[in-house]
Order: structure tokens, then C-alpha cells, then sequence
């Protein structure tokens, strides 16, 4: 089990270094005078809007000159992995959707094969074997999602053993560096945060968090195809793990005026400005949030709508403005039993909230309701499940 959990882990953080548009060799497609099709300039040039359109939600323009691609190299397997990409972001905003889960596992097995066919030709090919470790990467990561965890560690094997092959070619970088980069920061974040794992991370090469960081860094700042992709990591990372809120706010910021339709980009801006205290600011881009909600835009739903839902009842309360609070708080809760997600912080300090509300209007009945409800879908051992268990005696209801 160790082995399983430490390989899930592992490749959930190695099955999104390729969302971005990745891009294996074959002879036939050397364009100015290199061997791989992801130096092609004039190709980065080509497929940018329809990149920048994918991570700004607008899938069919991106998947229309995805699809003239597959035309122009229907045995590489960089079309067929974009038309992946898109289908994983229409799943990424709200995981727990399973509508697009078998298109998108066919569609990475098809990546597979186109790659393992240059592979075959060519051992050596660093490229191909990216291809394959961002795929497998990209399969487990759902399938541990899904909880098939046979599946996502025959997946994460393979994600690891390709992204070693990926490893050390210097033309290629900064677009393999952040293969590098993120197995030097997890291999050290992994025993730090798990240490029954230590055993199984010793088998692995050593790795350094520091250094891990300045390579993401360096992928954000000079990468064409996985730029976006280290931004993402990093604003992550400095947010929860480096407890540097202010960097993940200025990463969130980029994204999210660089792609203002991506829901996901959205909510991680909310999410900062009010983690660094800017929550007027977090209630504003969240009442844009809920109003795309309301409109039906592409991506944005529960999952989103409970983050936002959450910071605008939160501003209210802090201006005492108690019945607007209350309106959002429920809301939140709404939200949240949308999405199933009644376990989440949200949902639990939403709660406590309307739980307060309702003994400070002596309600009693109804605020031992809503602690109680704390009590059930809180872990004993969560913070709010102590404070729901604290405040019913404390207020004998």
C-alpha cells in the first residue's frame, strides 16, 4: 500500500507537468534544422491562439486548429494530446465530473501509441518519452480521482519510469526542465509530509525543493508551451506549501487577466486576494463569479460558486452586515451540497456561521441544527468539528 499511495502522490504531481502543448520528434517533421517538432518556431507561432484559447475556455476554437493538426501529422502524437488537454480542462474545474472521463482516457491512450511508435524507432528520443510520462501522468491523476488505484499506480509507474527517460536533454530546455523541477521539489516534499514514504522515496534519485522552485521559475518565465503549467504550480505551491501568499496572488493575478474566462484562474484570484486580506476586493471578483454561474458560462459551477459564495458572506459579516452574511453563508451550503462537497472547510465554517446567527436571534433549535451537521461531516479531528463540540457546551444548546 505504501508503494501505491507513494506513487499516486508522485504522479499526480507528474501528470500535469505536460498541460501544455508538449511535443514529440519524428524525422519527417525537423523544421530549422532540429530533430524535434517542439523547437518548431513557426509552429509555436501557429498554435498559440489556439492554446491561449483553450486555457481561456473557448474549446472550439482551440479544438477546430487541434483538429487541422491531427490533418497536418496524423501520426504525432501532439494533436491528438491538445484535443486530451481540452477535455481535461473541461473536467478540471469541478473533478468530481465523470461525463468526460472515458473520451479522455482514450483519448491519452491514443497519445500513447503514437508515442511509443517514435519510441520504438527511437530509443533515445527524449520527446516521446516526455509524451508518455505527461500521458500515464495524466491518466492516473484521474484515475486516483476516480479512486481505480490498481489502475493510477500501473499509470503512475509508467509516468515516473518515462519522465526519468525525459530527464537531461539540454536542447529541449526550459520545456522538460519543469519535469525536473517538480520531481526535485516532491521528492523532497513527499517525506517531509509523509514519512512513512521515506523508504520508498531513498529509491528515487535525491532531490532539492530550492531548486525545484528557481527551475519553475525559470519554465514561467522562458518556456513557450509550459509556461502556463509552472504558473500554476507555482502559485500552488507559494500559497499553500512556501506560505508566500503574495507570490501566489501575483501569479493568480497574471492568469486570470491573461485567461478571464478560465473559472479555475478565476476562483484561485479570489482566493488570494482574500487569503493576503483583500476582501473587498476577493467579494467583487466573486460576485463576477456567481453572476457567470447564474448566466451558465462554460466551466463555471458549484465548485466555484462555494468559494465565492463563501468570500462574499464572509465580507459581510466582517462589515456587520448580518442578513447579506446569512444570504451567502446559505448559499455557500447550497453550493456545496451541489458540488457534495459537505466535508470541505467552506461548507463547515458556513455552518458555524448560520449555527452562530441563529443562537446569537435565539434560535436555539436551529443552531444546534447546524452544529450538529458540523459534527456529522467533519472528521473528529477537524478544526470545526473541536469548535462545533466546544460551542454547543460552552452554549448548552
Amino acid at each position: 500500500m505504501l508503494k501505491t499511495q507513494f506513487f499516486i502522490v508522485l504522479f499526480l504531481v507528474c501528470s500535469s507537468f505536460l498541460t501544455e502543448a508538449q511535443e514529440p520528434p519524428l524525422d519527417d517533421f525537423v523544421n530549422d534544422n532540429s530533430p524535434y517538432l517542439l523547437l518548431d518556431k513557426g509552429l509555436q507561432f501557429r498554435i498559440t491562439e489556439n492554446v491561449n484559447s483553450l486555457y481561456n475556455f473557448d474549446f472550439e476554437n482551440a479544438e477546430r486548429g487541434f483538429r487541422v493538426m491531427q490533418y497536418q501529422y496524423p501520426e504525432h502524437p501532439l494533436p491528438y494530446f491538445l484535443n486530451g488537454l481540452s477535455t481535461w480542462w473541461k473536467i478540471a474545474p469541478d473533478i468530481e465530473n465523470k461525463r468526460y472521463d472515458t473520451r479522455f482516457l482514450n483519448q491519452m491512450d491514443i497519445v500513447i501509441d503514437k508515442a511509443k511508435k517514435i519510441l520504438d524507432e527511437d530509443p533515445e528520443n527524449k520527446e516521446a518519452a516526455f509524451f508518455l510520462a505527461g500521458a500515464y501522468g495524466f491518466q492516473g491523476r484521474l484515475l486516483s480521482e476516480r479512486k481505480s488505484w490498481t489502475k493510477a499506480t500501473f499509470a503512475g509507474k509508467n509516468a515516473l519510469k518515462y519522465l526519468n527517460l525525459s530527464r537531461g536533454e539540454d536542447e529541449l530546455n526550459p520545456e522538460l526542465l519543469l519535469g525536473d523541477a517538480l520531481f526535485n521539489y516532491f521528492s523532497v516534499w513527499i517525506p517531509e509530509n509523509y514519512p512513512l514514504l521515506k523508504p520508498v522515496v531513498a529509491l528515487f534519485p535525491k532531490g532539492d525543493k530550492n531548486l525545484g522552485l528557481q527551475q519553475l521559475e525559470d519554465v514561467a518565465q522562458n518556456a513557450f508551451y509550459a509556461r502556463v503549467e509552472a504558473q500554476y504550480f507555482l502559485f500552488r505551491l507559494y500559497g499553500a506549501e512556501e506560505k508566500q501568499p503574495y507570490k501566489a496572488l501575483a501569479i493568480t493575478e497574471y492568469l486570470h487577466n491573461k485567461y478571464p474566462n478560465n473559472p479555475y484562474f478565476h476562483r484561485s484570484y479570489a482566493r488570494q486576494l482574500y487569503t493576503v486580506g483583500r476582501v473587498m476586493e476577493a467579494k467583487e471578483v466573486s460576485e463576477v463569479i456567481l453572476n457567470r454561474i447564474d448566466e451558465n458560462w462554460t466551466g463555471y459551477e458549484s465548485n466555484s460558486g462555494r468559494y465565492a459564495a463563501f468570500y462574499i458572506a464572509q465580507f459581510n459579516e466582517r462589515i456587520n452586515n448580518k442578513g447579506e452574511a446569512k444570504k451567502y453563508y446559505l448559499k455557500t451550503l447550497s453550493y456545496g451540497e451541489e458540488s457534495e462537497s459537505q466535508e470541505s472547510g467552506y461548507y463547515l465554517y458556513s455552518l458555524i456561521a448560520l449555527g452562530k446567527m441563529a443562537n446569537e436571534a435565539k434560535d436555539k433549535k436551529m443552531a444546534k441544527t447546524y452544529f450538529n451537521q458540523v459534527k456529522k461531516y467533519a472528521k473528529r479531528k477537524h478544526p470545526a468539528h473541536k469548535e462545533a463540540r466546544e460551542y454547543i457546551k460552552k452554549n448548552k444548546l
